[in-house]
C-alpha cells in the first residue's frame, strides 16, 4: 500500500502515516454517513477497522449510500463494506459485527481496544450509550448529528455539542449527555433548518409502514440526498485522520 498512499504521505508525513497504520478505529453505522466514513478511512491508511451494523442494503439506499449498488441489494452492510474495504486495501486488519448497537449489546465490545470511535448510528438511545461507553474507556469519539431533510452540505461543520444550534438531534443529545455528566462531545452537524415534509413522509416510497428503528427520534421517514450524508461522512473521517495522525487542530483533541 505504500505507493497507493504516496499522495497522503506528502501531507501527513512518515510519522503521521505510521500513526494511522497502528490505529484501530470502530465505525458504528454503515449507512449514508458511515459508509463514506469507512471509504475515506480505508483510503487513508488506517491499519485496522471494526465495522458495526445489523442492517441489509435495500433499493431505497441507492440514492445516497456508497455501499448500495444493484449488485449489493439484499446484502448485509457489513459484508458489502468488508468486500469494498479489502478491495481498497487488502492489508487492512478488518473485523465486522452484524449487530444492532444498544445498551443490551454494548457489553460485547471491548472499547479499550479502539483508538477512535465514529458514531454514525441513527437512534438517540444507541448514540448515548456509545458516547457514554467511549467516555468511560477514555477513547475519543466523534458523533454525527442529523443529516436528513437537508439540502446544503456547505452548512455542515465540526463543533463541540455545546456550541451547536438549529439541529433537533443535537439539542436532544446535548440535554441527555448533560444528565449523564458529559459536557463535551465532538460532532458534525448542520445549521441548516430541517425541511418540513408533508404527510407522504409517514410512509416510504413503497407505501410500507415507517421502517425506522425503535429509539429513533424521527417520527417520519426523512428525505435525504446523495451529497449531505456523504459530506458529513467525509468530515467525520477527516477529523479522525487529523487527530490520529497528529496533524489536526490540536485544541479540538480529546473531546469525548
Amino acid at each position: 500500500m505504500r505507493e497507493a498512499l504516496s499522495r497522503t504521505r506528502l501531507l501527513l508525513g512518515e510519522t503521521g502515516m505510521e500513526r494511522l497504520a497502528r490505529a484501530r478505529v470502530a465505525v458504528f453505522g454503515l449507512g449514508g454517513v458511515g459508509g463514506y466514513v469507512v471509504e475515506a478511512l480505508a483510503r487513508s491508511g488506517i491499519g485496522a477497522l471494526d465495522l458495526i451494523d445489523d442492517d441489509t442494503i435495500s433499493e431505497s439506499n441507492l440514492n445516497r449510500q456508497i455501499l448500495a449498488l444493484h449488485s449489493t441489494v439484499g446484502m448485509a452492510k457489513t459484508e458489502a463494506a468488508a468486500l469494498r474495504v479489502r478491495d481498497i486495501n487488502p492489508e487492512i486488519n478488518l473485523r465486522t459485527y452484524r449487530t444492532f448497537f444498544t445498551r443490551d449489546t454494548a457489553d460485547a465490545f471491548d472499547f479499550s481496544a479502539w483508538d477512535y470511535i465514529v458514531d454514525a448510528i441513527d437512534t438517540v438511545s444507541g448514540k448515548l450509550e456509545l458516547v457514554c461507553r467511549a467516555n468511560a474507556a477514555h477513547v475519543p469519539v466523534i458523533s454525527c448529528m442529523g443529516t436528513g431533510n437537508k439540502l446544503d452540505p456547505g452548512m455542515l461543520e465540526v463543533a463541540d455539542i455545546g456550541d451547536t444550534s438549529m439541529c433537533p438531534l443535537a439539542r436532544v443529545m446535548r440535554k441527555e449527555l448533560k444528565k449523564r455528566g458529559i459536557q463535551r462531545l465532538k460532532v458534525v452537524y448542520s445549521r441548516e433548518p430541517p425541511i418540513e415534509l408533508g404527510e407522504a413522509a409517514l410512509n416510504n416510497n413503497d407505501g410500507e409502514p415507517n421502517p425506522l428503528r425503535k429509539g429513533s427520534p424521527k417520527k417520519t421517514v426523512p428525505g435525504s440526498t446523495a451529497f449531505v450524508p456523504a459530506a458529513a461522512g467525509l468530515l467525520l473521517a477527516a477529523e479522525v485522520v487529523k487527530d490520529l495522525s497528529g496533524v489536526g487542530d490540536l485544541p479540538r483533541r480529546g473531546m469525548c
